[in-house]
This record gives structure tokens, C-alpha cells and sequence, in this order.
């Protein structure tokens, strides 16, 4: 992919250096190119999401349709995790004799979207009119079937050869998405066949019993505890000791450069206008304070002062 792209890159790019006609032309095409060959490797990546995961050829007690009847199946999975919708799809199915036979999975059906990591059994019985999972396709018991998967393109993106089986045993991957087939249809867990589930089930869980082994009387489990809850009451402890050191060092950083500008404030002020009003004012609070007045008896004193404006003699006239 990448060599086509830079040959493109180097045939549009080259006339560009020459000054030849048509740069936008050019330009436009190699866009479209582009688009095109990541719209094919898209969809490339999504078609192969789906695969074929198990088939059962001859089912005499194993699991029923929705008619009650017990057929043969065919399974695909979608290992992705994003749904992925196959209608459109095709299966196909061929025994060594006559032709392959195609089902085309019908549009329409919201069932047919499958979900991450699910799957979707179809049925091989041969009677589609029964429904969307039922197919025109059928698996021969005595012979080895050929079995595959087409996109809505009409791209094979999968197929295997299912084997002769015995009654109720199937031709699966040991997990889904694995690439090794095995037949199932033992008693052990690993050997069960799974329509519509987990190719490998699971009946115990390895480290509960392990812990379970070693810690028959819960003992660990309870200190684990423990030592979990303290572990994180300490951490809290010392995340909100260190936010309130960590805040008490900037709140006397602050008190101190606030000190700092108050006693450097007066000095300032002091030469100038304002210098001279506090001078004043603690100057007649000391006068206030201390009894600087004159004292005074209270008493008023009139004294007769001759004045020519009252003489007498002056007033008579001659």
C-alpha cells in the first residue's frame, strides 16, 4: 500500500516541478486516489471481523432451532469489538458433489448485526423460508463439507473443511478467534460444543481456589485488608499534612512582605504634608492630656479707669 501510494505521489508531484498544466487536476486526483485506497482498506479490515467458528453436521439431541427441530449448524464470530452488520453476506457450502450451494444472508433484519466479540448460529437445513437463519445450504454427514464465508462484497474472507462427525460432535476452534480446529463433543469442559457461545467454558476460577488453598481461614484476606485501609488512611494523612505546610508557609510569607511594607510606609509619609498633620494633632493631645492651660479662678474684676470719655468736667460747658 504504501509503494503505491508514493509511486502516485511521485507521478502527480514531478509535472508540479516541471511547472506543467493541470496542478489542480493533478492534485484532485491524487486526493481521490487516496480516499479510495483507505475506503478499500477499511473496508477490508471490517469484512474479516466475521469468521467461521464451529459446525455440527449430524445433530440427533444437541441443540434445537427455534421449531423444535434438531438440524445441523454453522457458527460465525465476530472477534472485533465493534457490531459489525452481514447482511449481504454469503455462506456457502460444497460436499463433492454437484454444485456449491450459496445462501445470501437477507437485508433488512436487525439480527443479522452482530455484536463485539458475539456470535450467530445459522441454521443448515435447507429451508430458508423458515427465517433469516436458516439457510438453503446443507451439511452432508458422510462426507467432508467445505464450508465458507463471503463478504457483501462477494470477497471469501474465511472457510475450513469440517470433517465426517460423529452424532453431536462438532468441528470447532479450542477458543473463539483461535486458529486450531478440534472436534468436541466430550465430557471434559474443553470438549463441550458451545451453538451461540464461548467456544472454551469455564467451570472454576484457578486463583480463587488457589487463595482459597493457601487461606483456608481467611487470616490473609482480613490483614490484607488491614493493611489496605491503613495503607491509605497514611497516604491521606500525609497528602493533607504537607497541603497545610505547604499553606502555612505562603500565609507567612505573606504576613512577613505585608510587615515589611507597613514599616517602610510611615518613613515615606513622614516627609511629606501629611508628616507635619500627625505633628500637629499629637501635639494638642499632649496639651489635652497634660493641663497646659492657664489656670482660672472664676472671678470677674471691674476696675474704675478715668478715661476722658467720661470726664465730667469735660462734658459742662462754659
Amino acid at each position: 500500500m504504501r509503494k503505491i501510494i508514493h509511486k502516485m505521489v511521485r507521478r502527480v508531484f514531478t509535472p508540479l516541478h516541471c511547472g506543467g498544466a493541470g496542478r489542480g487536476s493533478l492534485l484532485l486526483l491524487l486526493i481521490l486516489s487516496l480516499v479510495s485506497l483507505t475506503s478499500c482498506n477499511k473496508q477490508e479490515n471490517e469484512t474479516s471481523k466475521v469468521i467461521l467458528n464451529e459446525a455440527l453436521s449430524l445433530n440427533k439431541g444437541n441443540f434445537q432451532d427455534d421449531y423444535g427441530v434438531h438440524n445441523a449448524w454453522i457458527e460465525v464470530f465476530n472477534k472485533s469489538y465493534g457490531t459489525v452488520d452481514i447482511a449481504g453476506y454469503k455462506l456457502a457450502v460444497y460436499n463433492g458433489i454437484g454444485d456449491t450451494v450459496f445462501y445470501n444472508v437477507p437485508k433488512g433484519d436487525v439480527l443479522t448485526k452482530i455484536k463485539p466479540r458475539q456470535h450467530a448460529l445459522f441454521w443448515a437445513d435447507g429451508e430458508p423460508n423458515r427465517g433469516t437463519f436458516h439457510t438453503t445450504c446443507t451439511l452432508d454427514t458422510a462426507r467432508v463439507n467445505w464450508v465458507g464465508l463471503y463478504d457483501n462484497g462477494g470477497k471469501l474472507i474465511d472457510q475450513i473443511e469440517v470433517p465426517v462427525l460423529e452424532a453431536d460432535h462438532s468441528y470447532a476452534r479450542i477458543n473463539d478467534a483461535n486458529p486450531e480446529w478440534v472436534v468436541k463433543g466430550g465430557d471434559e469442559a474443553s470438549s463441550y460444543v458451545t451453538p451461540s457461545t464461548n467456544n472454551m467454558t469455564i467451570e472454576k476460577n484457578e486463583k480463587q481456589e488457589k487463595f482459597a488453598l493457601h487461606d483456608a481461614s481467611g487470616i490473609g484476606m482480613a490483614i490484607t485488608a488491614m493493611l489496605v485501609v491503613f495503607s491509605g488512611l497514611i497516604i491521606l494523612y500525609v497528602s493533607f499534612r504537607l497541603l497545610g505546610l505547604g499553606m502555612q508557609s505562603k500565609k507567612s510569607t505573606e504576613t512577613s512582605k505585608t510587615e515589611t511594607m507597613t514599616e517602610n510606609q510611615p518613613v515615606a509619609k513622614a516627609e511629606g504634608k501629611e508628616g507635619e498633620v500627625y505633628a500637629a494633632i499629637a501635639m494638642a493631645l499632649h496639651e489635652e492630656m497634660n493641663n497646659v492651660h492657664d489656670q482660672e479662678s472664676g472671678v470677674l474684676t471691674i476696675t474704675r479707669r478715668t478715661s476722658a470719655w467720661n470726664a465730667k468736667h469735660l462734658m459742662l460747658r462754659k
